[in-house]
């Protein structure tokens, strides 16, 4: 096995030869698509750049890829300068969108040796595109299965925040509401009945659609995560709209918007499809204090939990905030961890 590694630049640089193969085989989420990955990059204060590993011409893992800059708010420069290679930088591994999974992935038959390799070939890559300003290389939300082909000298490993994961084990929704509290089980009806007959209230869902404003979707996501706190250090960016009008159109990717009698967007929700494990992705709504409604949150959990026992999905993940709330709706904890390289590490094992 002759392992070669590259970056690729989404804002500059042609799709990967055999990305499509290895997206398919991998069974990426739809953030990985190169061409949603080259709105978000140009979209950026922190441009994702997408790392490639190959054996031979084949595609042995892959990673997404942060270029930070410490206490800069401005937006990033254009691919094509370079002079700002001394410049202090780290990279973050992690996928902006889709912050409960790992943003390195293996070939399911690259294992043991294989993958440790594939790591150290990767973060070379990095170096090299990043510069001698590199200050070291941060791995985020990596599966305990997954840290062992991280760790070595200099390294530090700890445990973060958990993600939240409902397994599919049910026939239909009632199976599912039948495993809640008595009174969770109860409320959740009760909010679906007064949902269904508010005449003042129209929701609506769907796969692919292009009836909604992408700005508008965009400006409740941001306001409601700014509303929250944005932790210091997150590395991403705004939403942008531009980046939700193609992501939205997509056939696996479900809107589900609320709005009042005159038209005001009150709460939306972004479901991205797959496979084995659905993502529960977005969620934003208005504050009560602003013409919000209570309780549509446990609606949209509803009838995401229908679309999984339905379509006959694996698994549900809601990332890694409100983890009481979702225990409560039957969600468990899956071990998220960072793996921190330092500059001298880089590279070696």
């Amino acid at each position: 096995m002759t392992l070669t590694a590259a970056i690729h630049d989404p804002r500059a640089d042609p799709e990967p030869d055999g990305w499509a193969d290895f997206t398919a085989r991998c069974k990426l989420h739809a953030v990985w698509d190169y061409g949603l990955m080259r709105l978000e990059a140009w979209m950026s204060r922190n441009p994702a750049v997408l790392g490639v590993v190959r054996d031979g011409d084949r595609i042995a893992a892959a990673a997404t890829v942060l270029i930070c800059r410490p206490r800069r708010a401005r937006y990033a420069d254009a691919p094509t300068r370079r002079k700002a290679r001394l410049r202090p930088r780290w990279a973050e591994v992690y996928t902006p969108w889709l912050s409960g999974y790992p943003a390195v992935v293996f070939d399911p038959d690259l294992t043991g040796e294989g993958r440790r390799a594939a790591v150290r070939e990767f973060e070379r890559a990095v170096l090299r595109h990043v510069g001698p300003g590199l200050l070291g290389i941060a791995y985020r939300a990596v599966y305990r299965d997954m840290v062992s082909s991280m760790t070595g000298p200099l390294r530090r490993t700890w445990r973060n925040d958990p993600t939240s994961v409902l397994p599919n084990e049910w026939p239909n929704e009632d199976g599912w509401l039948a495993g809640l509290s008595k009174e969770r089980r109860t409320s959740i009806r009760r909010y679906a009945r007064k949902i269904d007959r508010d005449p003042t209230l129209e929701v609506r869902e769907g796969w692919g659609r292009t009836d909604t404003d992408p700005y508008e979707v965009a400006a409740l996501i941001n306001s409601h995560r700014a509303r929250l706190g944005r932790p210091r250090t997150d590395p991403r960016t705004e939403v942008a709209g531009v980046f939700l009008a193609e992501f939205l159109r997509r056939p696996d990717v479900r809107l589900l918007t609320y709005r009042d009698a005159d038209g005001t967007l009150l709460a939306v929700n972004t479901l991205l499809d797959h496979p084995t494990s659905t993502v529960l992705q977005h969620w934003a709504a208005r504050p009560p204090a602003e013409g919000g409604r209570h309780n549509l949150y446990f609606d949209c959990y509803l009838r995401c939990v229908r679309h999984l026992v339905s379509a006959g999905r694996a698994e549900l993940t809601s990332g890694r905030g409100l983890m009481d709330v979702k225990a409560s709706l039957g969600f468990r904890a899956r071990e998220l961890h960072t793996v921190a390289v330092p500059r001298p590490s880089v590279g070696r094992r």
